[in-house]
């Protein structure tokens, strides 16, 4: 069967292919795993409090080594793209009953495949990079060329980024609070700004090298999140999906 725009969304039998489906959902999970090693290799540190800003955050990744920052940078080049992915299986849950959200939801995808890893993920640890060794030669103009860098070949990036996740984030909400999926409408919740917010709330435990870490890693806790909840409660969802046929 196919919707309104020409794509195969389900099996030959009129089902979803729940077997596509969790695969892509435990591929998405341990690529969000392998993006949480990277970052916490990146946020395992403590800031300079006497410090402010930018410049305070900075000052937790002086203690790296060049070895962390690079298999930081590898591991979210590899798993960023292979979490945007698996989204493609949130984009099947969509597909047929809200064709105009699934269509959002995959223009967002889309954008987290072009500007989450080469566009933001690396230039970020290339910023960390640069800052590190400046430091050790010019360290009184070592923030300001960081900076000037990261305004340069890290922001634009990080605008488009968070634009298209803004798009991809309020489409999949929408469908799954409105009961557009197979999903009980509470599995919302199961969205990735949900697992960001709840690991920046860590924050407020202070300046410590596992908090830091964790708030590191908040976009990879949130695909955590969402995959593994998408992943424990699909049986309920396959059940859902079987009752409204034999409706």
């Amino acid at each position: 069967m196919m919707n309104n725009e020409g794509y195969n969304t389900i099996g030959i039998d009129g089902n979803l292919d729940w077997k596509r489906i969790r695969k892509l959902f435990i591929i998405g999970l341990v690529a969000g795993i392998m993006v949480f090693i990277g970052d916490w290799l990146l946020g395992y540190g403590v800031a300079d409090e006497t410090l402010t800003g930018n410049e305070r955050m900075l000052s937790a990744y002086l203690g790296l080594s060049d070895t962390r920052i690079f298999w930081s940078a590898f591991l979210g080049l590899i798993g960023i793209p292979l979490e945007g992915l698996c989204y493609f299986g949130i984009y099947r849950l969509m597909a047929e009953r809200a064709p105009r959200l699934a269509h959002s939801f995959r223009s967002g995808v889309f954008g987290y495949l072009i500007f989450g890893a080469c566009g933001v993920h690396v230039p970020c640890l290339a910023a960390v990079y640069v800052y590190n060794h400046l430091m050790e030669v010019s360290p009184e103009k070592a923030f300001e060329l960081s900076m000037r860098f990261g305004a340069y070949f890290l922001l634009p990036a990080m605008i488009m980024f968070m634009i298209f996740s803004l798009i991809m984030w309020i489409a999949q909400i929408k469908a799954f609070a409105t009961g557009k999926t197979p999903y009980p409408r509470w599995c919302w919740i199961f969205s990735l700004p949900v697992g960001m917010a709840a690991a920046a709330f860590l924050n407020i435990f202070g300046n410590h090298a596992v908090i830091n870490a964790l708030t590191t890693a908040w976009i990879s806790i949130g695909n955590i999140w969402q995959f593994a909840g998408l992943i424990l409660f699909m049986r309920r969802a396959q059940s859902g999906e079987s009752a409204v046929q034999e409706l």
